[in-house]
């Protein structure tokens, strides 16, 4: 087979895979994208073999969370992840802070490396907004608070956790500069600045001008904008050391309050539906079995799942306490899935030559594991019927 063909087989194969599984789950009442991620298991190199990880799966993978995350951002108003900001900022930081600490804690406590240990507790520290967006977008969710709270604190734990592993990285390689940390700072500010200000402005003259002018060309020259800055706000994210899942998101938000936006949604379903499959498909394909369902990795890797879980949980719950216990509960389970996040942080490590393949599985199998039980958990929550409300005399109404 040509590598044409090979490529057009496999997206068949990962297509077919994902929808099989993400419908299979969906009729067992259960969170569509666990399906998928299992069904990349099943299909991946360590079952059936039917696939394997290569270059090219990492671009329609990058494709497919970038759409996610656009998509996400067009069902987000400004005006509600105002709203929700001091709660927003301070759940991503004690949900980083509490992760980093206990998996650094735990690391040492065992006699792990120094850099190790670092890079242990900064792979704690990512969420990977992407799956808990695809079960609040699934259970039509996007709009209650707790979703706002939780996509602005991925958010800005995203911009944390890149800050922090620019820290780890360099006190790694040695070559840590106060300068590269306060140019990283910097950038994230004014990136935030171009998405929320000067795109949101330009966007909103824009837009009436390029509806009128595709209604009388027969071209969508608002998607064709849109289009244009999703892919130029994630490469800028990239390039300054965010995640492009950042800039995507942003993307989004600059295009959610003009009045083409419900069109605009319609005309992204398409896309979505095509590539965010294959895109959790590809993290089950990722995962090595061999090396994560041994004797020596399996309880290292469950403790660190719980070190995981338990961080996000505490320290994001805490953080939502002001917003109720139900609502603090829901956002520290939907912090707590790491997916491609955490796989990225792990992969540096092994790259630069200071986390050792025992601890890359160790990482690759908590990321999975909290991929897979944070969405059952957060879909339970999110459909479990409210108590009734109290009078003022506090009976049941």
């Amino acid at each position: 087979m040509s590598d044409t063909g090979r490529m057009l087989f496999d997206l068949f194969l990962l297509f077919a895979a994902g929808r099989a599984g993400g419908t299979a789950f969906a009729l067992l009442r259960q969170p569509a994208v666990v399906g998928e991620i299992i069904a990349g298991i099943i299909i991946g190199p360590h079952l059936l073999g039917l696939i394997a990880d290569s270059a090219i799966h990492d671009v329609f993978a990058e494709l497919g969370v970038v759409f996610l995350l656009f998509i996400v951002g067009l069902e987000i108003q400004p005006r509600s992840l105002w709203q929700v900001g001091r709660h927003a900022v301070s759940v991503g930081a004690l949900g980083m802070i509490f992760p980093f600490v206990g998996g650094y804690l735990l690391m040492r406590g065992l006699g792990w490396p120094l850099t190790e240990a670092l890079f242990v507790g900064t792979a704690l520290t990512a969420t990977s907004v992407g799956i808990t967006a695809r079960v609040m977008s699934d259970l039509a969710a996007l709009q209650t608070r707790v979703a706002q709270v939780i996509l602005g604190a991925a958010v800005f734990d995203d911009i944390l956790g890149m800050l922090v592993l620019a820290v780890v990285s360099g006190l790694a390689a040695g070559t840590l500069s106060g300068a590269q940390i306060g140019l990283l700072v910097g950038e994230s500010i004014a990136f935030c600045v171009l998405a929320f200000v000067v795109g949101r402005q330009a966007v909103r003259h824009l837009s009436p001008r390029l509806s009128s002018f595709g209604e009388a060309t027969g071209r969508d020259t608002v998607f064709a904008l849109a289009m244009v800055l999703c892919f130029a706000f994630s490469a800028l994210a990239d390039l300054i050391g965010l995640a492009a899942i950042i800039g995507a998101f942003f993307a989004g938000i600059i295009f959610a309050e003009i009045p083409d936006a419900p069109r605009l949604r319609n005309s992204m379903q398409p896309i979505y539906e095509f590539l965010v499959p294959i895109f959790f498909v590809l993290i089950g394909v990722k995962v090595d079995l061999p090396n994560l369902l041994t004797l020596q990795a399996l309880p290292l890797g469950l403790l660190i799942t719980l070190v995981a879980i338990l961080g996000k949980l505490i320290g994001c719950g805490l953080a939502a306490l002001p917003l109720g216990k139900r609502e603090a509960l829901i956002i520290g389970v939907g912090m707590a899935p790491r997916g491609e996040v955490g796989i990225v942080v792990a992969l540096m490590g092994l790259s630069r030559g200071v986390m050792s393949s025992a601890i890359y599985s160790e990482i690759i199998l908590m990321s999975v594991l909290t991929s897979l039980l944070a969405p059952p958990a957060l879909r339970a929550l999110l459909t479990r019927p409210q108590p009734p409300a109290a009078d003022a005399a506090g009976a049941p109404r």
